[in-house]
């Protein structure tokens, strides 16, 4: 099935993904102005008015790109998420390319923003919920496979990818150790559309990530992370030595009910804001690069393999 008409025409077959704090305005416009999908959670804004003028000044920078390139929006649809029908309106206001959905259920979101012509794409980790989101009417699906990280699934893209493909036809993201040009050439062989890139593009000048975190993802190899509920209720890849910097063991963590890492410590620590997370991609990384020098660097390397 083609690509939507504002997924056409990429640099780079690439979505950088939302990443919680670390995708601040600059990254996503200098992803935009490299020729990739640039991305932010509307949770990074603080409240309404934030994520209006966050939105306002990206479409404002993105004006005059060389490249038409879209950017997105990543709703978080759990029942726990009080905002998401404020940011929700705010997105169909200032009519917002694509639309990334995540944790609940996309229809409510499909229907407003498709209402103006936006994209939908649902982040899935599984059939269950590639298969839900697909009868939501979304226009693609973002698979979060095993080495991914954030919130990743188990499933191997081999497995999950062929599988969904059996029931839908849409736009497929794969998302997984995606850090060269070379695994997004490897994505497309397999059957995917676009690729998702969270880890690469946290250890770039424009992320709002500390020195400290950039320079663990140089450091860091797949064995330096643990796959763990802990800290934010979900399973999620962490990076160790963030773990440890609070005095924690990461290879003995204690069951999540019975960890109160505040009480502990006596000290305030929060998931993405001090335990930092990783995908198994975090080998390959080595250096701090503009987003612009990374993205001609992968263009190399994707072109290199050929078709």
């Amino acid at each position: 099935m083609p690509l939507p008409s504002n997924l056409q025409g990429l640099a780079l077959p690439v979505i950088a993904a939302p990443l919680f704090i670390v995708s601040g305005p600059e990254l996503v416009i200098a992803c935009c102005r490299a020729g990739i999908v640039g991305t932010f959670p509307s949770v990074n804004a603080r409240t309404p008015e934030d994520l209006r003028a966050r939105i306002e000044r990206i479409a404002s920078e993105l004006a005059d790109a060389p490249l038409p390139t879209p950017f997105g929006v990543n709703l978080i649809c759990h029942r726990t998420n009080r905002r998401l029908a404020t940011d929700l309106a705010i997105v169909h206001e200032h009519r917002v390319p694509i639309v990334i959905t995540s944790a609940g259920d996309p229809r409510p979101v499909v229907e407003r923003v498709k209402s103006y012509g936006g994209t939908v794409l649902a982040d899935v980790t599984d059939l269950k919920w590639a298969r839900k989101a697909a009868e939501a009417g979304v226009d693609g699906l973002i698979l979060v496979c095993a080495g991914a990280g954030g919130h990743a699934g188990i499933m191997s893209p081999f497995a999950l990818l062929p599988q969904v493909r059996d029931f839908f036809g849409g736009t497929i993201v794969l998302a997984g150790a995606i850090s060269d040009g070379r695994s997004i050439r490897a994505a497309q062989v397999l059957g995917a559309d676009l690729v998702y890139v969270g880890t690469r593009f946290i250890a770039t000048a424009e992320a709002n990530a500390s020195a400290r975190y950039k320079q663990m993802l140089i450091d860091a190899e797949a064995t330096d992370l643990v796959y763990t509920d802990v800290f934010s209720g979900i399973p999620a890849m962490m990076l160790k030595e963030s773990i440890r910097q609070f005095g924690l063991d990461p290879d003995h963590l204690p069951p999540k009910k019975a960890l109160d890492v505040s009480t502990e410590l006596n000290v305030e620590v929060k998931a993405w804001r001090d335990i930092w997370s990783a995908g198994q991609g975090v080998g390959s990384i080595r250096d701090l690069p503009s987003v612009a020098d990374l993205a001609n660097r992968l263009r190399a390397e994707y072109d290199a393999v050929g078709a």
